[in-house]
Order: structure tokens, then sequence, then C-alpha cells
């Protein structure tokens, strides 16, 4: 089941295990970061836009009880690697992957079926910065089949009247996302800055949007992810790495 170049490595502190590629892409803080933002309420059916190694469908399989969880991704060898990790969890009667590119999002997934959508979508533009000659790395940091917007739409067209969409996204571009937001039909509802360290600037945000939602935009407490010099993770980050919510302890 595990090929040779390959690890299985523990999801943060949880007892869920991941497959990944020894030197492909690699699940970051963000997946954390953003499942601990969309709190999870009482939603029925989950998707996640981009999946990768299915990352954020396990985590959302682990910290709800969702019985429905749909993670969408278009690069073969990751949606294989991502079920295999579903299994391996033995989440299969919760957590589907679908191939497929979401700028075909119509002709791969029924519309208005998602009461949540969690998306950690590509952060860089195409002609900023260096591309890896990595497909997994490139295409899980340059926006190479669609932008944004692709993103933004498949949210739109997955989700019911009122459900939500969250997203984890670089600070720098957020005036371009809420710029989108709207025209879009997903209304801004709740704005989150993280932040390395106190005192330093926000380098990503997290975004929740509401479908044909009504105006009006809660900014929460920035988010700090390290303390001090020592580089230790703040008891709310340590907490969403365990699964638990911090400020209701």
């Amino acid at each position: 089941m595990i090929k040779p170049d390959e690890t299985v490595d523990p999801l943060g502190l949880t007892d869920l295990r991941m497959i990944q590629p020894q030197k492909g892409y690699r699940f970051s803080m963000d997946p954390f970061l953003l499942c601990g933002f969309s709190g999870f309420r009482e939603e029925q059916v989950i998707y996640d836009l981009g999946s990768g190694n299915g990352v954020i469908p396990l985590l959302a399989a682990a910290r709800s009880m969702v019985g429905e969880i749909v993670g969408v991704e278009r690069q073969p060898q990751m949606v294989a690697r991502a079920r295999r990790s579903v299994d391996l969890n033995g989440l299969q009667d919760r957590v589907t992957i679908v191939e497929g590119d979401l700028r075909q999002i119509r002709q791969i997934c029924p519309a208005q079926q998602a009461d949540l959508v969690l998306a950690n979508p590509p952060f860089r533009l195409p002609r900023n910065g260096r591309i890896s000659p990595d497909d997994e790395r490139a295409a899980a940091r340059h926006e190479l089949a669609g932008g944004l917007a692709v993103f933004l739409e498949a949210a739109y067209y997955l989700l019911k009247d009122g459900g939500r969409c969250c997203l984890v996204f670089l600070a720098e571009r957020l005036a371009e996302l809420m710029t989108l937001m709207g025209p879009l039909g997903l209304e801004p509802k709740r704005l989150r800055l993280v932040h390395h360290t106190l005192g330093e600037a926000a380098r990503m945000v997290l975004v929740e949007g509401v479908r044909k939602g009504r105006p009006g935009l809660l900014v929460e407490a920035p988010l700090v992810v390290y303390t001090g010099e020592a580089q230790d993770y703040t008891r709310e980050v340590l907490a969403m790495y365990e699964g638990k919510g911090a400020r209701d302890e």
C-alpha cells in the first residue's frame, strides 16, 4: 500500500495518519488553521476544493460528526494517494475523493449540495516567484489551473443558500479576495488575520463567506501562531493541532 517514495506521517496531534510523497507536496499548517477557523457546526455535507493528498477531508472527518465529506482534486496521483489515506484511517464510509478539475465543477459534482465548502487555494499568481519543477508543489503554490475566482465560483455552485465557504489565503491578496467574493455571491461574514508572532505584520488571512448572505462583516481578534523567540506554538494554535477549541476551554 505504501510506495518506496512515500512516507506515513501523523497528522498533527491526532490519531490520523497521512500518506505523503517524500519529495512532492507535503502538508503545512494551513489546513489546521482553516479547520480550526471553520468551527464545524451542524453541517451534513462538506466539500474541500483542491484536496491534494486529502489533509482537510481527513481533519474534517476527525473533528466533526459530518456524515458526507467530499474532496475534489485534479491531479490523479494525489487523488490515488488521498484515497489510500482515507482507507488507511478507516473513513471510507464518510470521505470520498473525486478526481476532477474545478473549472469543470458542473460536470463532476451536483449543485447546491454542500453546507460548508473549505478551500486552501494556491497563493501565488503564475508570474510571481519561481515555479517549482515538482508538479505537485507547483500546483499547490501557483495558480496553474485556474485562479482564485475558479475556487469561489465552484464554492458558490456547490453551496446551498446560506451555506458557508471558509478559505485560508495570503494576507497581501486580501483585497483581491474580498473584491471577488461579493459579486460571485459569497458575502464575506468573518475575517481573521494570522500573524507569525505578536507585532509582526499578518502573513495569512482566514475568511468566511455565506452564499447569498446579508452584508455585515465580523473582524475577529488576530490569530498569533508562535510565542516569542522560542517559536513555540501559542495555546490556541496548539489546540487547533489537537482538534480542540482553545477559546472554549
